[in-house]
């Protein structure tokens, strides 16, 4: 069975840094891409940055593009996100997602708070 659980999150002051962590398990992690989405308060889902299965290929949305980093550890089956200047706008539930053979799972999402 697959598992995506996020952890991390938190509040933080603007301009502050955290370090977002999604640990998978029950499937081949270091044979899969993986995605970063974010949802705010009363606005749909935001995806935020993902990275190929070896971890050479990155790419991000323009709003948080050369702020965060994506990255991953397969002898942890981790992802990452690390989040430097961020801003009120960054409040959101992060989530970790993997598409499978088609099918998305999810985490139960971490919530960073951007707030002074």
């Amino acid at each position: 069975e697959v598992h995506l659980v996020e952890s991390g999150g938190g509040l933080v002051q603007p301009g502050g840094s955290l370090r977002l962590s999604c640990a998978a398990s029950g499937f081949i992690f270091s044979s899969n891409a993986m995605n970063w989405v974010r949802q705010a308060p009363g606005k749909g889902r935001e995806w935020v940055a993902a990275i190929n299965s070896g971890g050479g290929s990155t790419s991000y949305a323009d709003s948080v593009k050369g702020r965060f980093t994506i990255s991953r550890a397969h002898d942890k089956n981790t992802v990452y996100l690390q989040m430097n200047s961020l801003k009120p706008e960054d409040t959101a539930v992060y989530y970790c997602n993997a598409n499978l053979s088609s099918r998305n799972y999810w985490g139960q999402g971490t919530q960073v708070t951007v707030s002074s």
